[in-house]
């Protein structure tokens, strides 16, 4: 009885709190019909509502990896999305072991997001506590979490197994509403979060010493950076798969970083480039029937090559085009009357 009024306060709140994205899905569901009776595109049709989702969701991640990833990329943190991502692993297989053992009906997509929280907070205040550098702290939580979630599908309770690989590759065609709609709450909350606290953020990743000195707390605003990574890394892993997450929030930085010249135009430029990559692959891993988080990795890696040429391109032209010192003429100086 306990069980059963559990289930059924849990689907209850949850169906309350994502009743206006479930609205959304439909005005999207429509707009993207009405898109493929203009175009024709097979990619779209009305039959396929997984891949409207699946876009959808794409599109979403385009935005929230780039934008978190900037700042990590410039903080040297890069591999805390690795980190994340198996712990958000050991998340989902506690939601799977949970629903097989006490048939809670929880989505394991919300067990991920609690335990990437966790396992990020955590992160810090091994930090913290040992004075041990980032990488260490990001190794042991790693270790852990992949630790856990092996442990626990190795029990195979109520057939835990099945099923885990599009938790470790990704899976277009599991992306389902209710996914979809935590992924936008959590889209809402990191974009809303950045937005309220970019320059904040933006302080604390350039000097964290002079953050400090002018009143700002440091620890608090890195713990919120490390969360919104966490909530970056389960959103994504719904198409890229806990194997492949962390790629997209920092190779479309890198190859932003190439081409930019100042930090918000690398910004830009990095969900530019995520959001190419995530459609060009979204589009190739459905007419070629390949993993979209392969593909999509693969078409990013291809568009950083490219960004390489055109940074170094661009260099030469600046150079190029540069005055020399020598052929400023004194003559024409002031006072060389």
């Amino acid at each position: 009885m306990t069980t059963a009024l559990f289930v059924a306060l849990q689907t209850g709140l949850l169906d309350t709190l994502l009743a206006p994205m479930y609205g959304f899905l439909e005005f999207w569901y429509w707009l993207l019909t009405q898109l493929y009776y203009v175009t024709g595109l097979e990619l779209i049709s009305p039959q396929y509502k997984f891949m409207h989702r699946a876009i959808l969701v794409g599109l979403c991640i385009g935005v929230m990896a780039p934008l978190i990833g900037t700042f990590l990329v410039h903080r040297q943190l890069a591999l805390i999305g690795d980190a994340l991502a198996h712990t958000a692993f050991a998340g989902v297989a506690v939601g799977l072991f949970l629903n097989g053992v006490l048939s809670l009906g929880v989505s394991p997509y919300l067990t991920a997001v609690v335990v990437a929280v966790i396992a990020a907070l955590l992160i810090e205040l091994i930090s913290e506590a040992t004075d041990a550098y980032n990488d260490v702290s990001m190794a042991i939580v790693l270790s852990t979490g992949f630790a856990l979630g092996t442990v626990l599908i190795s029990l195979n309770a109520g057939g835990l197994a099945v099923g885990i690989n599009q938790y470790l590759f990704g899976n277009l065609s599991t992306v389902s509403a209710e996914n979809a709609a935590i992924l936008l709450v959590l889209f809402a909350i990191i974009v809303g979060t950045v937005a309220l606290t970019r320059n904040q953020l933006l302080y604390v990743t350039f000097d964290e010493t002079a953050a400090a000195v002018s009143g700002l707390s440091v620890t608090w605003y890195n713990r919120v950076m490390v969360m919104l990574t966490a909530l970056v890394v389960v959103g994504a892993m719904q198409i890229m798969g806990v194997i492949l997450v962390a790629a997209m929030l920092v190779v479309p930085v890198a190859g932003a970083a190439q081409v930019s010249r100042s930090f918000n135009e690398s910004l830009l430029v990095s969900v530019v480039l995520a959001q190419l990559a995530v459609l060009l692959g979204i589009g190739v891993s459905y007419y070629g029937e390949a993993t979209a988080g392969g593909v999509i990795v693969l078409v990013a890696v291809g568009i950083y090559v490219v960004t390489i040429f055109v940074g170094k391109l661009q260099a030469r032209v600046r150079e190029d085009t540069a005055p020399e010192l020598g052929s400023i003429d004194a003559g024409d100086t002031p006072g060389s009357d």
